[in-house]
């Protein structure tokens, strides 16, 4: 039955971004671009979404989105993209579940004559390489530099002393794994910060909470907090408004979705680091567009990233 759901749930998705770019499009049968996420549960890849809906609508192309509901979910993503192949759609962006179980998938779109563009997440370079599968461009912001971002400005708010925690994404997963090395970098310049206890949250807000309220539980002289998202970030807060000690935590996320904005803005959340998944999409849409058109586009994307603090936060915007 679960199954049945979330393939229904993709079908409404793929239409209401289809429903976007009708018009001419529809009459000629264009050419038609997909774009998977890992899941349109998190406001990070519902704004990326909005980028690439815009983007495909101003450039008059069909755009089809589809995602399975869990971020964790990579079988199901993996589904999605061989109904996409098999659909012979004219290019796939995809922000990968897995990087390295995406892989298998892009070897069979590369065989299609699918290009595909990379967003956000990167792959294995190593199981790309060995694998023989290539891709068009990689799209995204340095998750390492956002990591070191996090860890520096954890260090001068403590001083360069203190207990800290840390709620990680899912294991193995490109993104989080690299955002926990970048942390881990910078904290080697200060000897006077301890992480006290480090635990995978799958990126979930439910989760943040539960594992954060045990870390609490445990560790009740944790004075800062680093989580690889913002939605780990946002249930680790209501954690510590349950233990009633709200403002005496600090609290940095990643991502800087509207809710994490807010929280900061609040004071509950001190600071996060932002992507730009707006312009993440827009850029995955504009050079999927040259692609189709035949014209070259650089092996990587940059996307700029930002702290964002209660200082900022209204100031700094969404933009490429």
């Amino acid at each position: 039955m679960k199954k049945n759901v979330i393939y229904l749930l993709l079908i409404v998705i793929s239409a209401s971004g289809m429903f976007c770019q009708r018009g001419e499009q529809e009459k000629n049968k264009g050419p038609k671009i997909a774009l998977v996420l890992k899941t349109l549960n998190n406001p990070f890849f519902i704004d990326l979404q909005n980028g690439a809906v815009e983007s495909a609508r101003q450039l008059g192309f069909e755009l089809i989105v589809q995602a399975p509901e869990r971020e964790v979910d990579v079988e199901k993503q993996m589904q999605i993209m061989e109904n996409l192949i098999q659909a012979q759609v004219d290019v796939i962006c995809v922000t990968p579940s897995g990087s390295k179980e995406i892989i298998p998938a892009i070897a069979k779109a590369n065989k299609a004559g699918i290009p595909i563009i990379i967003v956000d997440t990167g792959v294995d370079s190593s199981a790309l390489q060995e694998s023989g599968a290539f891709i068009s461009t990689f799209i995204g912001s340095d998750n390492f530099e956002g990591g070191v971002i996090a860890g520096k400005y954890i260090a001068e708010q403590l001083n360069g002393k203190g207990k800290i925690a840390i709620l990680e994404g899912v294991p193995g997963h490109e993104t989080g794994d690299t955002r926990l090395r970048g942390f881990h970098y910078a904290l080697k310049e200060f000897p006077g910060l301890e992480v006290l206890s480090s635990q995978t949250a799958n990126f979930e807000r439910d989760q943040g909470y539960n594992v954060f309220q045990n870390m609490l539980q445990s560790f009740p002289q944790i004075e800062a907090l680093f989580a690889c998202n913002d939605m780990m970030a946002l249930g680790a807060i209501e954690a510590i408004a349950l233990a009633k000690r709200t403002n005496s935590l600090l609290v940095v996320g990643f991502d800087a979705v509207e809710d994490g904005k807010e929280a900061i803005r609040n004071g509950k959340m001190n600071a996060s680091i932002a992507q730009h998944p707006q312009a993440m999409g827009r850029l995955a849409i504009e050079n999927a567009v040259k692609v189709i058109k035949g014209e070259k586009i650089a092996a990587k994307i940059p996307v700029p990233i930002d702290l964002i603090t209660k200082q900022n936060v209204d100031t700094v915007k969404d933009t490429k």
